[in-house]
């Protein structure tokens, strides 16, 4: 019987103080490039803002990225002559887990601040403040070592700060985490940060070892006086964390190319049929290499389907209803190892998976080989006198990288 319920429901919202946090996405992909197979790290997806957007020929000689937020330090008085404006930024690696949602695997990301800045606003335009008439040596003469493109020790002057009467942009590298101190030589009535721009470094895990798929994982830093981004006890962020959510894909590579008729494999003796045609001698093998090319970039399984004889052995039967096994193998290019190092002519098994095999780099339409012989005593029982057959059989072999 269906039902349907309806009733009404009541709630009371009380209005309390919440804080405020800030989050940003940062995203990395990992694509095997066939024109450098041993290039495994991830590439940042995540678009420039601030700093390397307004000056990408800074950032990219040093493969930095920069991110600006829309988060404010307002200056919570005026400032005296002589008191300082310390900032800091989380410039030791942290670390944090992403997960892929589809197969629970965890590995670790770390990452670092590189660079800190903002743009600072007056109340009124710097010149006024000193006493001349010039923009720029209003901002010079603000503070008593020179102005804010000209970090502080331990940061690092990084190239470019934009300015007008009442604002000047900055931007500096943290090579350590540690305050770098800026004081001003004249009182200032009034003066906020209005954004919060970063630079950071990613140490990302080695993709080859990782599966295909999307990790996800988040880490947190506090804003303020004491927090990982603190510009001193007189300014107040309006925003009390940060949270960076990270997005790493990882999209594999796993492709199986056989030459033209390679689905059709017949098995000869070594140098043909003519020497038994012709003299009787007896072929000692009976066989047949069958190669292909392999582009592979993560870890991968295979497995065989055949009429089974156990083993790594398929039956080829005929419509007189002989039948004889074959053993199946498979030798894998240079670059690739298996649960035994190097993989050659390694047994292949019915409806059992062998691996995993794992590439040491990209390995880009290399060449391998699928191996197919009888044993002698299907040859002797084959090559029998009076005996005139053929045999034959279908034998799969899967292929998977969900290990």
């Amino acid at each position: 019987m269906n039902s349907i319920t309806t009733g009404v429901g009541l709630a009371l919202a009380l209005a309390m103080p919440s804080a405020l946090a800030a989050g940003q996405e940062i995203r990395a992909l990992f694509r095997p490039d066939p024109s450098q197979p041993s290039k495994n790290v991830f590439i940042n997806q995540t678009p420039n803002s601030g700093y390397c957007a307004s000056y990408p020929d800074q950032c990219t000689a040093n493969s930095m990225f920069s991110i600006q937020l829309p988060i404010r330090f307002n200056g919570t008085r005026a400032l005296y002559q002589g008191e300082v404006i310390p900032i800091k930024a989380p410039a030791n690696w942290r670390r944090l887990t992403v997960v892929n949602a589809d197969t629970q695997e965890a590995e670790t990301v770390e990452v670092r601040i590189t660079g800190v800045g903002s743009k600072y606003v007056l109340s009124q335009p710097a010149y006024e403040l000193v006493g001349v008439s010039d923009v720029l040596e209003g901002h010079q003469k603000l503070w008593t070592n020179s102005s804010w493109v000209y970090a502080p020790a331990p940061c690092l002057f990084s190239g470019n700060a934009p300015y007008g009467p009442e604002h000047y942009r900055f931007f500096w590298k943290t090579p350590v985490e540690a305050f770098c101190t800026k004081r001003n030589a004249y009182p200032i009535p009034s003066i906020d940060f209005d954004t919060l721009d970063f630079a950071y470094e990613l140490r990302t895990p080695n993709p080859l070892g990782m599966s295909s798929g999307v990790y996800t994982g988040s880490l947190t830093y506090r804003l303020g006086s004491g927090a990982d981004f603190d510009f001193g006890p007189l300014m107040q962020p309006d925003d009390d964390s940060l949270t960076l959510d990270f997005v790493l894909d990882v999209q594999h590579t796993l492709k199986v190319d056989l030459p033209p008729g390679g689905n059709k494999v017949s098995l000869e003796p070594e140098g043909g049929w003519a020497p038994w045609l012709d003299s009787g001698r007896k072929p000692r093998r009976i066989f047949r290499d069958q190669p292909f090319h392999l582009s592979a970039s993560s870890r991968f399984k295979v497995m065989m389907r055949c009429n089974s004889m156990g083993g790594p052995y398929c039956s080829l039967g005929s419509p007189l209803g002989d039948s004889v096994p074959v053993k199946v193998s498979m030798s894998l290019p240079t670059g690739i190892t298996g649960p035994g190092g190097d993989v050659a002519r390694i047994p292949l098994r019915f409806d059992d998976w062998v691996g995993p095999f794992q590439p040491g780099i990209y390995v880009d339409r290399k060449p391998g080989a699928l191996h197919f012989e009888l044993e002698p005593a299907a040859i002797d029982f084959l090559l029998r006198p009076g005996k005139n057959d053929r045999l034959s059989g279908d034998i799969t072999i899967i292929w998977d990288s969900d290990v």
